[in-house]
């Protein structure tokens, strides 16, 4: 005897053997044991989530020889005929196939006739929307008044083309994708009947892969046990699918979360070797991205998907909202770049490098190490004041010291204020290697205290929207780098009561404009043009000359 897929051999036949689609069983059960049936039915949804198997259900509940019931009995002639594809009261037709308006007119021929064995005449039409419009056409006023004896069961993956008109007069129920967790324990009750050998990872790797379609699922059990040999193995699996092991993702995360970029090198190599699809690996890690920051917003609602609840809660513990959420955009973004990449590793590893790089909690780090060494520096280099201020006072008096490189050393650490306030602040401001966003937010403070190594500011209120607090590290860096020693930042958000370096530059700005204009309206030249012309100077087209 020849093989049967799985996927042929495991279709349900009734509704409580279907997996998942709870809303739709619901209405087709109540409908069915309440005597309340529609005339026509469309079944919408994906690939392999069970259209074509609820319309063949519904109709052997509709011709059971044991009455219109939501349980067929699934051993009488009807039931038998129907699962087996040969009962004649059941027309199924491809629509993909017959989309001429002369197939349909042909189809339609025989409606008025009563049915030859069964209950109700059943017209399933699989994949609708194909169609022609003349089609749909010449199906309408029979669709909109059928006879009593005939029920429509439309089946499409694509509603939105099929015409309104259609739509209005069919009771239309959306199936939904099926989760991996649906799919994983169907399948598992599958394996243990054919009595296959599995492993849980596998099983769940292949429920991924399966997309929500259960059909795809059962194809892919095929292929895996072929594959394996008569089992399903994790490696075998991830073999033959091309996917990395969920633990070379953690470990992916591991590093991400160490800011270890060498470590995630390291990993990436090891990806690589096996030659994966690097487009399923980013899903992979968006959808590990996804399940932490579930866990982190309602950790009971998390899943344990590839048993690995516990691993999903430490990383959640370990990784900021923050940077959880920039991971899972800048991953959503760069699906394309993987997709239409030459080298798909080399782009993937481009992705990785951008999330931690660009990573707020990376960016602080970095400033507190930076910080730890130059707080080394200083140390080595006070070391060095002191011994240059030894070798000033053992030169001869002939020599100059002004000359001398060590003095100049001296003067530039003597030069760092011993007491601050608002106008040293003034003034430090213009020496910060600094620019961007961060350049704003000190612009637009006034300093109010320092107390130990923190300096105290205030955020003008007006300016507040463009201040967040993963801003600090970077603004404490650039303090710390200016003045050789750690400086912690604090802002709060207020009105200011003095001129912040914002306010100044641009009140020294319009005073350098209009000193330039008084100048230039005072110039010889341009008076007697005025006088000359019988013209007026136009103030705002006199601009200073870019260099």
């Amino acid at each position: 005897m020849s093989y049967q897929v799985l996927a042929r051999k495991w279709r349900p036949q009734n509704f409580a053997e279907v997996a998942g689609q709870a809303h739709v069983l619901k209405s087709l059960v109540n409908a069915l044991d309440n005597g309340r049936l529609h005339h026509a039915y469309l079944f919408s949804g994906t690939r392999g989530v069970g259209k074509t198997t609820l319309a063949r259900i519904l109709a052997k509940c509709l011709n059971c020889e044991e009455g219109t019931k939501s349980t067929p009995c699934g051993k009488c002639g009807a039931c038998s005929e129907i699962s087996e594809g040969r009962f004649i009261d059941l027309i199924e037709v491809d629509a993909a196939s017959r989309t001429k308006v002369e197939d349909t007119r042909e189809l339609l021929e025989n409606v008025q006739y009563l049915p030859a064995k069964g209950r109700f005449k059943v017209y399933l039409i699989d994949e609708v929307h194909m169609l022609s419009s003349h089609s749909f056409n010449a199906l309408l006023k029979t669709l909109e008044e059928p006879p009593p004896h005939i029920k429509f069961l439309f089946a499409t993956t694509d509603p939105q083309k099929l015409p309104v008109t259609i739509l209005s007069r069919c009771l239309q129920l959306s199936l939904k994708n099926l989760s991996p967790q649906i799919i994983a324990e169907h399948l598992k009750k599958i394996l243990i009947e054919e009595s296959i050998e599995f492993d849980e990872e596998a099983l769940w790797q292949i429920a991924a892969s399966a997309n929500g379609s259960m059909r795809d699922g059962l194809t892919l059990v095929d292929q895996g046990v072929s594959y394996c040999q008569g089992k399903l193995e994790a490696s075998g699996i991830i073999d033959m699918l091309g996917i990395p092991k969920q633990k070379q993702i953690f470990a992916v995360l591991n590093a991400m979360v160490n800011r270890d970029i060498e470590s995630l090198l390291g990993v990436l190599n090891k990806i690589a070797d096996q030659s994966p699809d690097f487009n399923y690996t980013l899903e992979a890690l968006l959808s590990t991205l996804h399940r932490v920051a579930v866990a982190q917003a309602v950790p009971g609602a998390i899943e344990n998907s590839f048993g690995d609840k516990e691993k999903i809660k430490e990383l959640a513990a370990k990784f900021s909202a923050e940077d959880i959420q920039l991971y899972y955009q800048i991953g959503t973004k760069g699906r394309d770049e993987i997709k239409y990449s030459a080298d798909h590793s080399s782009a993937f590893e481009m992705l990785l490098l951008r999330m931690m790089i660009f990573s707020p909690s990376f960016s602080g780090a970095k400033a507190e190490l930076s910080t730890r060494e130059n707080q080394k520096k200083k140390i080595d280099l006070d070391s060095s004041e002191r011994d240059a201020r030894k070798r000033v006072n053992e030169m001869p008096q002939f020599l100059d010291p002004g000359l001398s490189q060590d003095q100049e050393l001296i003067s530039s650490y003597q030069s760092i204020p011993s007491e601050m306030n608002h106008e040293v602040w003034l003034d430090l401001y213009g020496q910060l290697k600094i620019n961007g966003i961060a350049a704003n937010v000190l612009g637009n403070t006034e300093f109010r205290k320092r107390d130990g190594n923190t300096f105290y500011f205030v955020l003008n209120q007006e300016q507040s929207a463009i201040y967040n607090e993963d801003i600090l590290p970077k603004l404490a860096y650039a303090l710390s780098e200016l003045l050789n020693e750690e400086i912690l930042v604090d802002i709060e958000i207020g009105k200011v009561e003095k001129e912040t370096p914002a306010m100044l530059m641009h009140r020294l700005k319009l005073k350098a404009r209009k000193e330039m204009v008084d100048e230039f309206e005072r110039d010889e030249n341009v008076q007697e043009m005025l006088k000359h012309f019988s013209a007026e100077l136009a103030i705002e087209s006199i601009l200073p000359i870019k260099e």
